[in-house]
């Protein structure tokens, strides 16, 4: 019987009351996480990957760049979208041409992406038409002579419109 008595009392047993829970330390991480997300956000859609070899000069600039195509360039490489074209460092060393002017690995592979966006433009009626925007990301040991180097082979190759890619100064 006392067994039968246990069975039917079981659910009626003291409950343990409810754990109340703090909740200030859960907003606390929220508004650090919200803050964070907030700094890290790209609000221009438009994301550079930068090699380690690369140190950018800095800008106080504000204004966004818009996309094109990526040249990458240090003392010894260059990079198109993130594809090396020419690395002096392996003994690449003819390679200019127009009077030392135009450097061909870059200016095939510019050539080369100009008419993929041409071929993808007339093939569809929602592409957007070729902008010849280059983004250049450049080392910041750069001379003149060698950024201008790498802008005369951009020209030549349909990209007439130059974005300089820069660290911003945070205030």
């Amino acid at each position: 019987m006392s067994r039968n008595r246990s069975i039917r009392h079981r659910g009626r047993r003291q409950r343990i009351a409810g754990i109340e829970i703090d909740i200030t330390s859960l907003l606390d991480i929220l508004t650090i996480m919200l803050v964070f997300l907030l700094q890290s956000y790209n609000a221009s859609g438009v994301i550079f990957s930068v090699p380690k070899e690369i140190k950018l000069p800095n800008s106080e600039s504000i204004n966004m760049n818009n996309s094109g195509v990526n040249v990458q360039a240090t003392k010894s490489k260059i990079w198109v979208d993130e594809k090396e074209v020419l690395n002096l460092e392996k003994g690449d060393r003819r390679y200019l041409d127009q009077g030392n002017r135009r450097i061909i690995p870059l200016y095939s592979e510019l050539v080369n992406k100009k008419q993929t966006y041409k071929l993808v433009e007339a093939r569809s009626e929602n592409a957007k038409p070729f902008s010849g925007i280059v983004n250049l990301i450049l080392d910041k040991s750069l001379t003149y002579s060698e950024v201008k180097r790498i802008m005369y082979t951009c020209a030549e190759a349909g990209y007439r419109q130059y974005k300089f890619v820069v660290l911003g100064v945070e205030n």
